[in-house]
């Protein structure tokens, strides 16, 4: 079932979300769910606060990114041996991240039509749980840790504007607030402040 995604400007995305246990209610449908949205909304990636649910999950899908890319963009962005990911994460943690910054464009599926440039570890290591809920460790660089670190915020109540330069986010305010009023067309469902 596709769900609707809240757009910019509601309290819950900037929440910190709560850990969830094993037997969390309907988390197959849930996660399935997700899928539907996120593919809907063709995004890359899509966290649980964004459906209005307060909890340490979120998905990436950097597979597709990397199957819509040339040769020459495939490495440049993705490391050798990496062809992406679809991946379910929960209660993850971010345990490492490495000194080489790189900055690339984000945007967000809560605040759509617009992007920017945001700097971010090159590569991660993250505990998380899968769908089995089992423990994984591991570590994963470019492209795939830069979405897993843009949804991970998103279970830590932070947007990838918060990473922007004061001027910047001053810039984008009348656009922001035409977001968070409904004042946007989207190609997907959304809820509006």
């Amino acid at each position: 079932m596709k769900r609707p995604i809240l757009a910019y400007g509601h309290s819950i995305l900037k929440q910190k979300c709560n850990d969830i246990e094993k037997d969390y209610p309907e988390l197959d449908k849930l996660i399935a769910d997700m899928w539907e949205t996120m593919e809907n909304a063709n995004g890359c990636g899509l966290a649980s606060p964004q459906i209005g649910l307060p909890i340490r999950l979120f998905i990436v899908d950097s597979k597709t990114t990397f199957e819509n890319l040339d040769e020459q963009d495939q490495g440049i962005y993705f490391e050798k041996n990496d062809s992406g990911i679809k991946e379910i994460f929960i209660n993850a943690k971010i345990i490492e991240r490495s000194a080489e910054l790189w900055e690339d464009d984000e945007g967000c599926l809560s605040i759509p039509e617009l992007s920017q440039k945001v700097k971010r570890p090159w590569t991660i290591t993250i505990a998380y749980y899968n769908k089995d809920f089992e423990l994984q460790r591991k570590t994963f660089s470019g492209t795939t840790a830069r979405m897993i670190q843009h949804e991970y915020d998103h279970t830590e109540g932070i947007l990838y504007l918060d990473y922007l330069k004061p001027l910047t986010k001053k810039l984008l305010e009348g656009k922001l607030k035409k977001i968070a009023r409904g004042q946007i067309k989207t190609r997907y469902p959304m809820k509006f402040v």
